[in-house]
């Protein structure tokens, strides 16, 4: 079975398409018109194995957030759309990270209940002209659209690239875990029998 989802999004403020593919070898090509946002999605697509190509156009004359958050939106979108019912995946996913002296844990529920619990702290507010506050607002984009639940905390570090860096790559060891299938299970993992909103 084919696990892979094209995304489009397109307002008057941002023009978007993604390809996603789960079940990929790292494969990236990612052209957002924001340099430090490739990198992370480059990072996640890599560590995560997920084939991942994002084109985006936005307003980023006005600033980065519209084209951030609506690209969060995405894959969030490309995520729910691949797993359909979630018959046999393992749902839950976790991970920590070591990125210098940053230390990201991250924990994920496909759960179909979004929610984001986001504890990350860092010394600057820019990463040249990048705000590093929009990386919170990618992951709730994310969560909601995937109806995931996630948990993200910083152990250590200071560093905003490092500590951005240990985040994308935990987030994408530990979704890798939580959107495997287990050989074991063919039916939806909740004794709820659905994992929808």
């Amino acid at each position: 079975m084919s696990r892979t989802a094209e995304i489009t999004r397109k307002t008057t403020e941002t023009d978007i398409t993604l390809v996603l593919d789960l079940d990929g070898t790292g494969s990236y090509r990612n052209d957002t018109g924001i340099p430090f946002l490739d990198h992370m999605l480059n990072l996640f697509a890599r560590h995560g194995l997920f084939d991942l190509q994002t084109t985006a156009r936005g307003d980023t004359e006005v600033d980065d957030h519209h084209t951030v958050e609506d690209i969060g939106l995405c894959l969030g979108d490309a995520f729910l759309t691949t797993l359909g019912d979630k018959k046999g995946i393992t749902r839950y996913g976790f991970f920590i990270l070591p990125m210098d002296e940053a230390l990201a844990e991250v924990a994920v529920d496909f759960s179909g209940r979004p929610y984001l619990a986001w504890n990350v702290a860092w010394e600057q507010e820019k990463i040249k002209s990048f705000d590093v506050s929009l990386v919170e607002e990618f992951w709730r984009a994310f969560s909601v659209r995937s109806q995931a639940n996630l948990h993200v905390n910083v152990r250590a570090g200071k560093d905003a690239h490092h500590v951005c860096e240990a985040v994308f790559k935990a987030a994408a060891r530990a979704f890798d875990a939580a959107v495997a299938l287990d050989a074991r299970r063919q039916d939806i993992p909740s004794t709820k029998g659905t994992l929808t909103a």
